[in-house]
């Protein structure tokens, strides 16, 4: 298969994998960001007396977590559904059909997790701004953690759902892998604020230095260097893709 012809390929399965999405658009994106609202006015309005960093009140503090969280849960939730109801309604013969190479999969997948996930943390950005002002100190920090951290996700969702036979399945993952590291990694406080084990143990979950760097945009200060930030979440993205294209080129549980 030629290169353009694969090109072409990944871009019609792009398509159609943001097409599946916006359809339900109600679902996929105005319920999460509302999930996100309720999040804000419930934490915001108890402990919005508190300041969680120099200069910066809780409420807006919580903002810029609950945008990247929003992206994340999406954008592995993307992924993972729509391999996992290919499987059980059997429609991905039809991809398997197809001269796709894995590298196109890939492309398609994650980029149109990519999109979901950052379409709903933009939803949720404009929302909650409302209840907090928020400033752009270092605005490159949030593009670049914003899209890396949507890629990790999403590359993390195709495994999971090359993985999952069920949606019973993909919910465990979500739910006892996702869930936990989403919630320790400072969505909702400064680990600073943490006893010392707790900061220690959030410091091995790549989940903190993603919400870190991303938060870091906005007001310029962040628990550690967005530096180190950086060079993790990047280790990290390359690491999971690498497998997520592994088991797609070996076929894992979907041509067997």
């Amino acid at each position: 298969m030629t290169s353009s012809a694969s090109l072409a390929g990944a871009g019609t399965l792009f398509r159609k994998e943001v097409l599946r999405f916006w359809k339900v658009a109600f679902q996929t994106v105005a319920a999460p960001v509302l999930t996100a609202v309720l999040y804000l006015l419930i934490f915001g309005h108890v402990l919005d007396t508190r300041e969680a960093l120099p200069g910066v009140g809780y409420t807006s503090f919580l903002v810029p977590g609950l945008v990247m969280m929003s992206v994340l849960q999406n954008a592995f939730a993307n992924s993972s559904s729509s391999l996992v109801q290919s499987k059980v309604t059997g429609n991905l013969v039809f991809l398997l059909l197809s001269p796709l190479s894995h590298r196109a999969w890939f492309v398609a997948y994650v980029g149109a997790s990519m999109v979901r996930g950052m379409t709903v943390g933009l939803g949720v950005l404009l929302v909650t701004v409302w209840f907090a002002p928020l400033r752009l100190v270092e605005p490159w920090w949030i593009v670049i953690f914003g899209a890396l951290g949507a890629g990790l996700l999403g590359s993390l969702g195709l495994i999971a759902g090359l993985w999952a036979d069920k949606f019973d399945q993909m919910a465990a993952f979500q739910n006892f892998i996702i869930m936990p590291m989403t919630f320790l990694s400072g969505v909702f406080y400064s680990v600073h604020s943490l006893p010392a084990v707790w900061q220690t143990i959030s410091h091995l979950n790549p989940f903190f230095y993603m919400i870190d760097g991303f938060r870091r945009g906005f007001f310029g200060v962040s628990d550690v260097s967005p530096w180190l930030s950086l060079g993790i979440v990047g280790c990290s993205f390359f690491v999971v893709a690498a497998i997520a294209l592994r088991l797609l080129a070996t076929g894992y549980k979907i041509r067997s």
